[in-house]
């Protein structure tokens, strides 16, 4: 008999999606603003938008994962 869904997986996966679009979205608007720098501010301005996004969905994916009390 397949598992159902718990209720955390139900809550995180709107919510983490919800939380990446806005991310991306304020990514580009800071990129904007960012683009006329010098390369290497650009560089390290890429870089770290590139992978910040993941701690959030670290923590929302363990908090997910967990099994209920």
């Amino acid at each position: 008999m397949p598992r159902r869904p718990s209720m955390r997986v139900l809550i995180a996966l709107p919510l983490g999606l919800a939380g990446f679009v806005a991310y991306i979205a304020l990514a580009v608007i800071v990129a904007d603003h960012v683009t006329g720098l010098n390369w290497a501010i650009q560089a390290l301005y890429f870089i770290v938008a590139g992978v910040l996004w993941a701690l959030p969905a670290h923590y929302l994916m363990l908090w997910a994962a967990r099994k209920p009390r």
